[in-house]
């Protein structure tokens, strides 16, 4: 049982099974049953009869439709979406996913747009508002309907301020009241994260890390961050910034990176960096399809994935030496968090095991014996989706509790 997701207030402790219950019923896979929940919370099943009671009374949870109608399968328990929606933000660098989902975390509809993430913040967030507007016309909804809402952007985050802090990807948001600005703007409760720690967040309530405690997301895309899970809590770091994979040194006399430092894995091996590597040796005379795009001047990281699932060797080279730098670094977090399981996500993570076993040959390489044999390295099940299905978790998060607050 974990309170990773509701904090409990001093006054409410007598109360700590109800929500407990609640997150039972969110994230056991498969559902659970009255009997189970009594054996994992130790308690009595009158006493859980009692708490679903009031549960179900509030219309917070309710039996599973599935099982009620069978007469072979015991009924488990399912979180009752009578309560409204919420919506889940991954605002990337290059593009906008937005999810709209019920409080039982079903999506029920999603879009994806291009943005320029170094564009002025208040520009780029009109474009967010006008692709939730348009999103919730098309579901006949009004963000009148919206109970809250989970954004993710791709940088330290200040949580408590709702804004970024020196963000190397994004010039000019630095300090910019990012929370603020959209609870104004939509009326509800609205969550600030990082995307990278959305994305852990998603892939573990409802992806490929389903049930495990010490679990690292990976998000390579124009960028590289990750998430980090440690024995069943989100590892935020003293000011937010933990996981900034993307500016571990991986050479000292490398490339400049956006944060200023120089040969950050970010700088090598992410999808700004690859381009760059593809440019200047076409320029040198490697023989490739990109060559086009190149004279061009209109090369992109996509160009280059679709280049490489075309079986261009130029291109599978580019993404598998991007691999090796990025277990490189992978290493020295398995070696230091010793987790069960690393998920990569992000636009890089499409192209599988041609980045993948790279990724896992350097780290069982360079990371101890007893660590490296304990973890598996999976792209991630959720694919682009994992940060706004993070986003979306929190948002229900916080609706369900405080809905379980005011019984």
């Amino acid at each position: 049982m974990s309170t990773f997701f509701w904090t409990v207030p001093p006054e409410n402790v007598k109360n700590l099974s109800k929500h407990a219950i609640l997150d039972l019923v969110r994230f056991t896979p498969g559902g659970i049953t009255r009997t189970e929940l009594a054996k994992q919370m130790g308690l009595t099943r009158a006493a859980i009869t009692t708490i679903i009671n009031d549960l179900e009374t509030a219309k917070l949870v309710k039996d599973c439709d599935e099982a009620s109608n069978s007469r072979h399968k015991p009924v488990v328990l399912e979180i009752d979406h009578s309560h409204g929606y919420v919506i889940g933000i991954d605002i990337g660098a290059t593009h906008v996913e937005i999810i709209l989902a019920n409080l039982a975390a079903t999506v029920i509809r999603d879009v994806e747009f291009p943005i320029d993430i170094e564009q002025k913040p208040s520009l780029v967030l009109e474009q967010v508002d006008e692709g939730l507007q348009k999103l919730l016309a098309e579901s006949n909804l009004s963000i009148k309907d919206i109970q809250a809402v989970g954004v993710g952007v791709p940088g330290p985050v200040v949580r408590n301020a709702g804004l970024v802090s020196a963000p190397p990807i994004m010039p000019g948001w630095d300090g910019f009241p990012i929370r603020d600005t959209l609870e104004k703007k939509w009326g509800c409760p609205v969550s600030l994260n990082n995307d990278a720690d959305l994305g852990v967040l998603g892939e573990w309530a409802y992806g490929a890390g389903r049930g495990e405690r010490n679990l690292i997301y990976v998000k390579v895309g124009h960028g590289i961050g990750s998430g980090i899970l440690l024995d069943g809590q989100l590892y935020h770091g003293t000011t937010g910034s933990a996981g900034e994979i993307g500016h571990i040194t991986i050479d000292e006399n490398g490339p400049l990176c956006t944060c200023g430092n120089k040969g950050c894995l970010e700088a090598i091996a992410g999808g700004m960096a690859i381009c760059r590597k593809a440019r200047e040796k076409v320029i040198q005379g490697h023989r490739t399809e990109l060559v086009g795009k190149v004279s061009q001047g209109k090369l992109g990281i996509q160009d280059i994935l679709s280049s490489a699932r075309r079986g261009d060797l130029f291109s599978q080279q580019l993404i598998s030496e991007a691999g090796v730098h990025l277990g490189t670094a992978l290493a020295g977090l398995v070696n230091l968090f010793n987790p069960s399981m690393i998920i990569v996500g992000g636009g890089m993570a499409q192209m599988g095991d041609l980045l993948l076993e790279p990724i896992r040959k350097a780290i069982q390489q360079r990371s101890l014996l007893v660590a490296s044999q304990a973890v598996r390295v999976n792209a991630a099940l959720l694919g682009r989706r994992s940060s706004a299905m993070g986003g979306v978790v929190q948002a229900n998060s916080r609706v369900l509790h405080q809905f379980a607050d005011k019984l």
